[in-house]
């Protein structure tokens, strides 16, 4: 009777040390999580918003970057930038807003464009209804993209993959879609074409 009892203490021990182990391993393999990105809204620089009865209305499936395709100087003032940007977007060329829906700075600094639940605008062929896009400031056929940001286009990639469940295989460029540009540019466009940012937002969404 003895050994029956002590049989039932050790079995009961190694239950007790298999879930913990269990409960240690579901810990440890839990997909990591990543702050979002600090956006400047288009109320605190100044623009104004797309009334919903304009634009085309969609849902992103595709993360596309653009470059400016224009130099951007440190003394510009992004917000005065963005301000004229909208203008000429809405008045020159009757778009419902600025093109795209995310603008980065030399600084990393990220900004609120365009309603990302409207399909944006471009000057070459192709339709970019169904893509979250995203431009940094700059001409990438003549100046390097710096660390910052490349940090603020990949964390800002990641949160619309993961916002909108968008697979890292369909981040792309711009010329990816069109015969007609270079664009992001051929100091840009190697971070697509080798796979960083895809790598990049991989690991950042827990993925392998």
């Amino acid at each position: 009777m003895k050994n029956f009892v002590l049989l039932l203490v050790v079995l009961s021990m190694i239950l007790l040390t298999s879930c913990a182990t269990t409960n240690t391993a579901t810990e440890t393999t839990a997909a990591p999580t990543f702050a979002p990105p600090k956006i400047m809204s288009v109320e605190d620089w100044g623009g104004s918003r797309t009334t919903a009865t304009t634009g085309k209305k969609h849902v992103p499936q595709f993360i596309t970057l653009h470059h400016g395709g224009v130099a951007f100087l440190r003394d510009k003032d992004p917000k005065q930038y963005l301000r004229n940007l909208q203008s000429w977007s809405r008045g020159t060329r009757m778009w419902s807003d600025i093109p795209y829906h995310y603008l980065i700075d030399l600084d990393g600094n990220i900004y609120e464009g365009r309603d990302i639940n409207i399909a944006g605008d471009t000057n070459t062929e192709y339709d970019p209804a169904g893509h979250a896009l995203i431009v940094v400031l700059g001409n990438f056929d003549e100046v390097e993209p710096n660390q910052a940001q490349l940090d603020s286009v990949t964390i800002m990639m990641a949160t619309l993959a993961k916002r909108f469940e968008i697979a890292p295989t369909k981040i792309a460029g711009h010329k990816d879609y069109s015969a007609k540009t270079a664009c992001p540019g051929k100091a840009l466009n190697p971070y697509l074409q080798n796979g960083y940012f895809q790598q990049r937002v991989t690991k950042l969404l827990g993925q392998k």
